[in-house]
């Protein structure tokens, strides 16, 4: 499985960005999806995630009302519209996709840098 995540960049505080991840997996809807960051000198830590159906969504407190995960199964791919962002937001961005309990694969991360 592979995964690529696209779409970090630098943004001004108060502005929006869209990151995407494709994945190289057959039965893509099947797999529940999230999207996580780190910040440097701190823990990874999640941020949203999406069921295979795409019917239930979960959000990381500090992002609800922000930012907004979903899918298009038909493109094996996920997405996260970050809005309103915060330079706390600054952050590497990892899309992984979850195996049984486990988050099992993870993509390489794209930078994302909201300044003040």
């Amino acid at each position: 499985v592979q995964l690529q995540a696209s779409g970090g960049g630098l943004v001004q505080a108060g502005g929006s960005l869209r990151l995407s991840c494709a994945a190289s997996v057959r039965t893509f809807s099947s797999y529940q999806m999230g999207w996580f960051r780190q910040a440097p000198g701190k823990e990874r830590e999640f941020v949203a995630s999406i069921t295979g159906s795409g019917f239930q969504k979960y959000y990381e407190d500090s992002v609800k009302g922000r930012f907004t995960i979903s899918r298009d199964n038909a493109k094996n791919s996920v997405y996260l519209q970050m809005n309103s962002l915060k330079p706390e937001d600054t952050a590497v961005y990892y899309c992984a996709m979850k195996r049984g309990t486990q988050y099992a694969y993870w993509g390489r991360g794209t930078q994302v840098t909201v300044s003040s």
